[in-house]
């Protein structure tokens, strides 16, 4: 039998640590990540023990008869060592669905995390969700570069870096979040209606409190910003978080400039590159087919990032 313990402050350095040492988590998985937007959500992640010895974490939320796990991250589900197994991965799910059925919720809806992430294999959760009759309801399609064998760029995103690289631009690390989010957030409002997840504050923040992951590059020439990149840099990915671009950087191809530099300087060592989902619900195949055949055009490819519902 495990043990189920709900997180609570007193566990954090043990929480950390497990993190610090897991197969399968990354930085947004530290307490401090997980809790800068707390006030949004109400925890009741879980620690599981056997014989003692702390063995998998499930970061999550609940929300009404419904726990998430987590919805306040890019994605989330069991954590775990080298030393999980498929059939403690079963004890594990079991003793996760009647520690929640018994608090009187009704669902979990538990995201993957992709396996680009893993450092070592780290798919037992997979098998324990079929067991456990889960329901796949979202499918997001990320778009991934493999830095050890990188695909060619289409020819017209060849010619489009040779023209970006007459215009010049000085391409490096900035610590001006503010100016990059208020360039997000107008972008993301002509295109989309939509706001940035973050405030200047917060990747401010969360850039000062995690200076080795969280890492901001612009294209700049004289006191025009073109192009801004924040890259979420784990142990095998190079995650494309935000990527925006002014009207000057998009008419010099400020942007295209930046990515390829990255791609072949920044991060030409990192196992993967990731430009992120090109999802859009309001489409009939429920991509946004723009976005995403421009990611390809840089030699991205499909890799999917799961969501479940366990009922309870």
């Amino acid at each position: 039998m495990l043990e189920v313990v709900k997180y609570s402050e007193k566990y954090k350095p043990e929480w950390d640590a497990f993190v610090a040492g897991s197969k399968n988590a990354t930085f947004l998985f530290f307490r401090d990540y997980m809790e800068y937007h707390a006030q949004r959500f109400t925890d009741h992640s879980l620690l599981f023990y056997r014989k003692g010895k702390l063995i998998a974490l499930l970061p999550a939320n609940e929300q009404e008869r419904e726990v998430s796990s987590h919805g306040g991250l890019t994605y989330g589900g069991v954590v775990t060592d080298t030393s999980m197994k498929v059939e403690v991965m079963l004890q594990v799910f079991e003793a996760m669905v009647a520690y929640y059925r018994q608090q009187g919720y009704t669902s979990i809806k538990y995201k993957t995390i992709p396996h680009i992430y893993h450092q070592s294999p780290a798919e037992e959760d997979l098998y324990a969700l079929l067991k456990y009759g889960a329901v796949l309801y979202r499918r997001d399609v990320l778009s991934v570069i493999e830095q050890v064998n990188p695909l060619k760029y289409s020819r017209t995103r060849r010619w489009e870096i040779k023209k970006a690289e007459e215009c010049d631009w000085q391409i490096g690390l900035s610590m001006d979040f503010e100016s990059f989010m208020q360039m997000e957030a107008q972008l993301l409002k002509e295109k989309y209606n939509a706001s940035p997840v973050h405030t200047s504050d917060e990747m401010s923040q969360l850039a000062r409190q995690f200076p080795d992951n969280i890492k901001l590059y612009t294209a700049e020439k004289g006191d025009v910003l073109g192009a801004g990149v924040i890259v979420y840099e784990t142990a095998t990915v190079a995650h494309c978080q935000y990527i925006g671009t002014s009207v000057a950087g998009r008419e010099n191809k400020a942007l295209e400039a930046m990515l390829h530099h990255l791609l072949t300087s920044v991060y030409a060592d990192k196992k993967y590159f990731d430009l992120g989902a090109s999802m859009d619900a309001q489409q009939p195949n429920g991509l946004n087919s723009t976005l995403l055949a421009n990611k390809e055009s840089y030699g991205a490819r499909a890799v999917v990032h799961d969501y479940y519902t366990i009922p309870l």
